[in-house]
């Protein structure tokens, strides 16, 4: 697959192309005099206030709109809370709740190619990319965004509309091919996807989640190996539940071909572990929020990047590297009230 791209055409893409990296910090930046200095990405759709003080009883300073990229300077926990999560950033003029935005970071890739038949799982190093969509009558059109740390499965390298080499990403849920900068994208690599704990048997493994706590705990056995916060929401119930099908990278959303970065899309949801079928609920990372402790999903039950990684691994039926999806009855989850 390779498309050639007029100079017009170039013009009036590249930006859309290059996604995150017109925003890499300057040099200066790179060479430390920032070095205490984190990027947050806003994540709530409906944009963040910058308050006078770490409450959102004080001043509203001014807003920050979604996708908007925020320099932090240091965490402060707000007198106010939320005893959830009390902890607030202060930035530019004021302090921001850290709860709707998402730590995200710069990092560049070598080129590398996809070693298996099915693709290869990649994630996104930086915080976002805009992937394209080449039309054989209007050539190189801007689609999806692809977010920090969301998972993707890349099928080839091809010409960019750059000239450059890209990614060629296949879309989970409509198959789409898709084209990415691969500087963008991590190859992830074999060993992550190890089993954790594969000597336990799988009936001492299990997950427990409190709704009112808003907490998780993993045993083996009577012995808990992690717990963390995370955000649940209607209609996850109480109940006896046990992953069926696991999947590291998820389309969930609206099943469209659109570059409307306010669509209801989550491209790329990673290490997803679904425990019901009917109404699609899974353990599953999260990329557009923070706000973990306090319900914020529709069913499913967020958690942070680490935990949602570390239970895809630990968790039964084994998956391995090159399977989008695997199937089979697996680690018991416990939700209860």
């Amino acid at each position: 697959m390779k498309q050639t791209l007029s100079r017009r055409d170039f013009l009036k893409t590249a930006l859309y192309g290059l996604g995150a990296s017109v925003l890499i910090p300057t040099k200066r930046a790179q060479a430390g005099a920032f070095d205490k200095v984190r990027y947050m990405l806003v994540g709530n759709k409906n944009g963040v206030s910058v308050y006078k003080e770490p409450t959102e009883n004080s001043a509203i300073v001014y807003q920050r709109i979604y996708n908007e990229i925020i320099n932090v300077y240091e965490e402060v926990v707000g007198p106010d809370g939320p005893a959830w999560n009390p902890i607030w950033y202060r930035c530019w003029g004021g302090y921001v709740f850290s709860g709707y935005l998402y730590e995200v970071k710069y990092e560049l890739n070598p080129l590398g190619h996809p070693k298996y038949k099915t693709g290869q799982l990649a994630e996104v190093t930086v915080p976002y990319t805009r992937s394209m969509f080449y039309d054989f009558d209007q050539g190189w059109l801007p689609e999806w965004m692809l977010y920090y740390k969301s998972t993707h499965w890349v099928k080839d390298v091809i010409e960019g509309p750059d000239g450059r080499p890209w990614y060629q990403v296949e879309d989970e849920l409509g198959h789409t091919k898709i084209a990415v900068p691969s500087e963008h994208l991590r190859l992830i690599p074999d060993e992550e996807f190890e089993p954790i704990s594969p000597e336990v048997p799988p009936e001492s493994k299990r997950l427990e989640v409190s709704l009112p706590l808003q907490r998780f705990q993993a045993f083996e056995g009577d012995t808990i190996v992690r717990e963390g916060k995370v955000s649940t929401g209607f209609p996850t119930g109480e109940g006896k539940y046990a992953i069926k099908t696991k999947m590291p990278s998820k389309h969930m959303g609206d099943a469209i071909m659109t570059s409307n970065i306010y669509q209801r899309i989550w491209m790329g949801v990673p290490w997803t572990s679904f425990f019901e079928m009917t109404l699609g609920m899974a353990v599953h990372g999260t990329f557009w929020h923070t706000n973990f402790g306090t319900p914020m999903s529709a069913g499913c039950i967020n958690m942070n990047m680490e935990d949602s990684k570390w239970v895809y691994r630990w968790t039964n039926p084994i998956a391995a590297p090159d399977e989008w999806a695997k199937h089979g009855w697996g680690t018991t989850i416990h939700v209860f009230k």
